[in-house]
């Protein structure tokens, strides 16, 4: 959770330059706050835009150039792997756009925030890839078919080795990067898209495999091919089912990894005063967490008190999983 420790931190050096006085200090410190938390979200977003758009642009040069060196280079691996990232392209506008509304503040219809757009987004990414998985196993297995009914395949040219070839450079490149950038940002989009991206580099290493294969060895083996292809299609299918379910769980309000509810059990007992924290409910909304959970406190202390320790149980969670964590903390007495 450092990336989160270190937005907040960003929020507090905001806070630090607005002038409060005493007699407005709570009105200015929660002016500041929002205000703060709003620029951190714009400087978040034109992070996602900006690794996006390198993404996009690299996307653009390779689906172009594979298609022109599959059709030129008569590989039907090389036309799968362009239209590989033609899907990368797309996501990428999806990315975009779902990132832009997911970035919108609470409003009276959402009043948890928009934080799911950018989940919905990895789970469109992840059923885009399930797609293209399938195109490119079933066309590959089309092509297995005929060579094993006697039809001769062409066999791929120079040209579409070397486009593979300079695929999985760019693709492992862009790959690296945008994984850094979602790990800074806390992005599932952006993380989803970056597998998108080695997904395409991997791609591009069965289509180098199978290309190479059927130069070298000759006429006879140009199955290989399409064999890599089907390969490359089944590796495709495993990341898209990988990114489907964790998208689904998410919108279906699955709850935190049993060592993070753990953690908040843990942290929430740590404050004096408070005893057996219990009904934890947790979910994930976009790239922040929601908490809902109940803790015991002495029944002979004042509400002001009672109100005091939920407090600070909120404020110790907020500090370890970021400005954004909604919390709730219900009080009971023991």
């Amino acid at each position: 959770m450092r990336h989160l420790i270190n937005f907040d931190a960003k929020i507090k050096k905001l806070q630090q330059k607005c002038k409060l006085t005493s007699k407005n200090l709570v009105l200015s410190s929660t002016i500041c706050t929002f205000a703060a938390m709003e620029q951190i979200n714009k400087q978040r977003q034109k992070q996602i835009y900006r690794v996006t758009f390198v993404g996009g642009v690299v996307n653009v040069i390779l689906l172009v150039f594979k298609f022109v060196a599959g059709f030129l280079g008569n590989s039907a691996a090389m036309i799968a792997d362009a239209v590989h990232s033609l899907s990368d392209f797309l996501t990428d506008v999806i990315v975009v756009v779902f990132i832009h509304i997911s970035g919108k503040p609470k409003d009276k219809s959402h009043d948890y925030g928009h934080g799911k757009f950018e989940t919905l987004a990895m789970t469109i990414i992840g059923f885009a890839l399930l797609l293209v998985a399938i195109g490119i196993v079933y066309s590959g297995i089309i092509k297995i078919v005929a060579w094993i009914g006697g039809e001769q395949l062409p066999a791929p040219e120079l040209l579409a080795l070397w486009a593979a070839l300079i695929s999985i450079i760019l693709k492992e490149a862009v790959f690296r990067y945008s994984m850094l950038k979602a790990r800074q940002l806390n992005s599932q989009a952006v993380e989803a898209n970056a597998w998108h991206h080695r997904s395409d580099a991997m791609s591009s290493v069965g289509t180098a495999i199978g290309i190479c294969g059927a130069i070298v060895l000759g006429q006879r083996w140009t199955v290989l091919d399409p064999v890599a292809s089907v390969i490359v299609g089944f590796f495709i299918t495993k990341v898209s089912i990988e990114l489907l379910y964790r998208g689904i769980g998410d919108l279906m309000e699955q709850s935190l990894p049993d060592d993070i509810e753990a953690e908040i059990t843990r942290l929430a007992a740590s404050v004096p005063g408070v005893a057996e924290p219990h009904d934890l409910r947790t979910r994930r909304i976009g790239n922040h967490y929601a908490i809902e959970l109940h803790i015991l406190v002495d029944g002979n202390i004042t509400l002001n008190e009672a109100h005091d320790k939920a407090s600070e149980v909120e404020e110790l969670l907020k500090g370890q999983y970021g400005n954004d964590t909604h919390i709730a903390v219900h009080v009971e007495p023991k």
